[in-house]
């Protein structure tokens, strides 16, 4: 029952990309408010309930829909919603493991840096960006702490929203766009295949036919 939602992403995915490719608005707007819905419906095949990580999706529609907007208004909406889903899937992370302490010392020194390097061309979008990454980088550090998958998720989210964060502050070079897609799509799906293999309740094996016969002492 999963994997249609996963066939389903992967072809919305991949309609969304030609679309960031050729510059098309119509075609960006058929399929990237369709990719965290989808990943939404796999995760509820896989858990049946609502956790911090479909609240997360939830989330991150909304902040897809936002930034499919032009104006700064819409960006900072955006960021917004998708500071509401860096929360939901932090806090998801934290209650199942806490994640190794270099991991944590890592994003934050990487988050002190970018900071940094990108504060004196973000004019008034400095301090929300702070916050916000700052968020991002913690959800990544937490997610190393989920698995393998998770952790590159997270990774991937980081430098989705960094090459974002680039363009916000006046840089660009060709393809930048493509490239933010890609890794947002791909951290998207990494993190939730991860946190839904890694938290899956297996059913209890059944007893072997020579341990059905052991007598009860």
């Amino acid at each position: 029952m999963r994997r249609p939602w996963l066939a389903l992403f992967g072809l919305v995915a991949l309609v969304e990309l030609v679309g960031v490719a050729l510059d098309s608005t119509p075609t960006q707007w058929l399929a990237k408010p369709l990719l965290a819905p989808l990943l939404l419906a796999y995760l509820w095949t896989a858990r049946r309930r609502l956790d911090g990580v479909a609240v997360g999706l939830v989330f991150a529609t909304a902040g897809d829909v936002a930034l499919l907007l032009s104006g700064q208004a819409a960006f900072l909406a955006g960021m917004g919603c998708f500071l509401v889903t860096q929360v939901a899937f932090l806090t998801a992370f934290l209650r199942r493991r806490r994640p190794p302490v270099p991991a944590v010392v890592g994003y934050l020194l990487a988050w002190a840096g970018a900071n940094a390097l990108l504060w004196g061309a973000l004019g008034p979008l400095r301090l929300p960006v702070l916050g916000y990454s700052l968020a991002l980088s913690l959800m990544a550090a937490a997610a190393t702490g989920v698995s393998r998958r998770a952790a590159a998720g997270g990774a991937l989210f980081l430098v989705s929203d960094l090459l974002i964060g680039v363009g916000a502050a006046g840089s660009e070079f060709p393809g930048r766009h493509l490239v933010v897609m890609t890794t947002y799509a791909a951290a998207l799906l990494l993190i939730t295949t991860g946190w839904a293999a890694a938290t899956e309740t297996r059913p209890a094996r059944p007893p072997s036919p020579t341990e059905a016969a052991q007598p009860v002492p």
